[in-house]
């Protein structure tokens, strides 16, 4: 089945704010939640949860600005760029978006990871990581070998907490179950609220005897080498995300994700305005007015640009597809030579005699044609 846009599945306008959004996705997923689909048939519920699927994936994009403003460009191919990707989990699900249902009677299925079994399962928290990249690397995409610290499953206890594997009692607190039940009477009536038992944390389980390499939390810190594949055409402080490269969680559940977040070196050269480079070339003036043969940078080496005669200062040269890539989209940018003319500052006597011959032609004043011819072109600046 075709994907519905993503402002249509959550009912709200292309120019919804940040709250709206927020409320939107909030009915949607209180409406197809699995909890308000009891007594109902498999068919019912399955339709429910892809519903549900569907309003969190939409939310995810459009709630990022990044991802949002990709998507409104370039559609559902932008939106899944990155690591981030399509295909949400349910547990995804549970584990993202907590903050945005807790009050609403659910318990604690989305405050710290999904239920499972009647129990809490926790998600590790996510990882943040700058990498500088080059242009070269923006132009080209790259590979980068990271050693991360995170928090990984202690291998002496095998991530339970308890001393040589040993097997964990079940809580008499919540019997089990890792929730604690409330009941209140209010003046809608009675409410029922869960939240995680604070005996044991929501995981139902007791550690009768504390693992001594890791005191029982069931993680150990260690480095580990991630490989970062970088996309080309990424920008300053755009952030890539590799799912379950986080810190682990323990009890064996979500790991939390690795953010990357890309930083630009500075270019000695080249400037760049988006897709686009720009560089300023300084030519003499005879080269300006005879023409030649000059050599600019590009990110993948130096080319040869012919300077035609007459040039004027303040005319762009545009070289196409020197630029640089769009991001998960086709095209490339072009690189802009901006010419400026070089006036000495000092001259010695035969300089100013050949000059001042030369400014009694009437060849190198401007005529009124071309003054006009000149200002035109240079008008937007002032604009």
């Amino acid at each position: 089945m075709a994907k519905r846009d993503y402002y249509e599945v959550l009912g709200v306008q292309k120019n919804a704010t940040a709250d709206e959004l927020k409320k939107a996705y909030r009915k949607l997923a209180i409406q197809y939640h699995p909890d308000r689909q009891q007594g109902k048939s498999d068919e019912e519920k399955k339709a429910a949860e892809e519903k549900f699927k569907e309003a969190a994936e939409a939310y995810d994009v459009l709630s990022n600005p990044e991802k949002r403003q990709r998507y409104d460009q370039f559609g559902f191919s932008g939106a899944q760029g990155g690591y981030s990707g399509g295909g949400m989990s349910m547990e995804d699900i549970f584990s993202q978006f907590g903050d945005i249902f807790s009050g609403f009677g659910f318990g604690d299925m989305f405050g710290g990871g999904r239920s499972r079994g009647g129990t809490r399962v926790q998600r590790g928290s996510d990882l943040r990581v700058r990498v500088k990249v080059s242009l070269a690397d923006v132009a080209n995409g790259c590979e980068r070998k990271l050693k991360i610290p995170r928090m990984a499953s202690c291998h002496s206890c095998n991530g339970t907490g308890a001393k040589g594997g040993t097997a964990l009692e079940t809580c008499h607190t919540c019997g089990g179950s890792g929730v604690q039940t409330r009941v209140q009477q209010t003046i809608l009536g009675r409410v029922q609220t869960q939240s995680p038992c604070s005996a044991c944390g929501g995981t139902g389980k007791i550690i009768k005897e504390r693992c001594p390499d890791c005191g029982g939390q069931g993680l150990i810190r260690k480095e580990e080498i991630v490989t970062v594949n970088i996309p080309a055409g990424v920008e300053q402080d755009m952030v890539l995300t590799m799912r379950g490269k986080g810190n682990e969680a323990p009890g064996g559940g979500i790991p939390g994700d690795l953010l990357i977040v890309i930083e630009e070196e500075e270019n000695n050269e080249l400037l760049r305005d988006g897709n686009d480079l720009i560089y300023n070339l300084m030519i003499d003036f005879p080269t300006a007015a005879l023409g030649g043969k000059v050599e600019v940078p590009t990110v993948n080496g130096r080319v040869r640009l012919t300077i035609d005669p007459g040039t004027q200062p303040g005319k762009v040269l545009r070289l196409r597809g020197k630029g640089l890539p769009h991001v998960n989209s086709y095209g490339t940018g072009d690189l802009l030579v901006n010419v400026t003319v070089y006036v000495p500052e000092s001259l010695n006597a035969d300089d100013r005699k050949a000059l001042d011959q030369l400014a009694h032609s009437p060849n190198v004043k401007p005529s009124d044609s071309a003054r006009k011819r000149i200002f035109n072109r240079l008008r937007h600046i002032f604009d």
